[in-house]
């Protein structure tokens, strides 16, 4: 699952990764929550023959899924995450998978480590980065809600797999990662069906994430300061080779059924999902 971000790249960097028209300067995100609106990546209008200005566009949306024909979205639970293995056949997420694809750009995203039952342990909130300073691409889906009245809002939801063996220690749900190379195959809705494009909805390698500790401050939607990233403690070592055991549950994982629509958040977060 993922119900925490950040965006803290600078607008020029975040334009020359993506590839897009153009990027408005904004502040520093450190914490950001569900209902709040989030920079998205689509694909644009072809250029005329000759041009070498992207055709892709960035723009805000609030982060929760609103699917088109709900009534009155008060009365619809908010997603914010789309589980990868079954957004292609959900009703919810049918329409979007098929026509209005996109991408998400993050500095990294927030998780938390629950104890077992009845253990005495407390949660332990992680700050999980691309190594070496890297952006990084969620695959989303978007869809614009009509109200009544005419007005329009533009909303979105990440997509989410199962967790790789390092992020699998914290939480079995991580977000789909879409790497540079496959940014225009994935935003490409016109020619790339749901099903040519399933291969892209893995688990990304490994080593590409590092897993920080950090304090429970980021729990709360008002502490928005980089000091929430702070480290506690370094980052978790990288995970061992998993065993033949540990393979046969993931692949388990990966075929499972249910969704991210339903549940309360991590960490002690607003129960959006």
């Amino acid at each position: 699952m993922c119900g925490r971000f950040a965006l803290t790249e600078p607008a020029a960097r975040l334009k020359e990764f993506l590839d897009v028209v153009d990027v408005e300067e904004f502040p520093a995100r450190y914490n950001i929550a569900p209902t709040q609106p989030i920079l998205v990546v689509i694909a644009g209008e072809r250029q005329e023959p000759g041009s070498n200005l992207p055709d892709r566009k960035a723009l805000l949306v609030r982060w929760g899924f609103t699917p088109s024909w709900v009534k009155d979205p008060r009365e619809f639970p908010l997603l914010i995450n789309a589980r990868a293995e079954t957004a292609i056949g959900k009703a919810s997420f049918r329409a979007a998978m098929r026509h209005r694809r996109i991408l998400v750009p993050a500095s990294g995203f927030y998780e938390w480590h629950r104890p077992p039952k009845g253990s005495k342990e407390k949660s332990q909130a992680y700050w999980i980065r691309p190594r070496n300073g890297r952006i990084v691409a969620f695959a989303g889906l978007m869809e614009t809600w009509s109200s009544a009245d005419g007005s329009e809002v533009d909303t979105g939801a990440i997509l989410t797999t199962a967790a790789n063996a390092a992020i699998g220690r914290i939480h079995d749900r991580m977000p789909v990662v879409i790497e540079p190379r496959d940014f225009a195959r994935w935003l490409d809705c016109k020619t790339q069906e749901p099903r040519a494009v399933e291969d892209l909805l893995r688990p990304i390698d490994d080593d590409f994430f590092e897993a920080v500790p950090v304090s429970d401050r980021v729990n709360k939607v008002a502490n928005v300061d980089p000091e929430i990233q702070a480290p506690l403690a370094p980052a978790l070592a990288e995970a061992a080779a998993p065993s033949a055991g540990e393979r046969a549950r993931e692949r388990r994982r990966k075929t499972g059924t249910g969704n991210d629509e339903g549940g309360p958040d991590d960490g002690g977060q607003l129960s959006l999902l």
